[in-house]
């Protein structure tokens, strides 16, 4: 047993997952939560990333397991779709619930 207390105890945002956190990649999550899948471009559009942070973001999210990227061709274009995983989506439940609760704690 250790004598460290549960940081979560301490503080309740001191477990809010870093992945998730980080604005570019909360909008990102934001909007893919809502629907089944999303196009890369649809999803630039709606952020207001430029490409290069949205790759950036999206490659974090992708590692972390919580996004599935799938490219394809619709004729001669390329697609580029991306969902959440299952594990992205619990995570990103938790990260919502902690939130709330962090926030609900404060005075109005």
């Amino acid at each position: 047993m250790s004598d460290q207390p549960d940081s979560r105890a301490i503080h309740p945002l001191s477990g809010i997952d870093p992945l998730i956190h980080a604005p570019a990649r909360l909008m990102l999550l934001t909007q893919l939560y809502v629907v089944e899948a999303a196009d890369a471009t649809f999803l630039v559009k709606q952020t207001g990333l430029s490409w290069g942070n949205y790759s950036t973001h999206m490659a974090k999210l992708e590692q972390g397991g919580y996004v599935e990227v799938e490219k394809s061709f619709r004729g001669k274009k390329p697609l580029t779709m991306i969902r959440l995983t299952d594990s992205g989506r619990r995570a990103f439940q938790e990260y919502r619930a902690s939130m709330q609760r962090a926030l609900g704690q404060l005075p109005e």
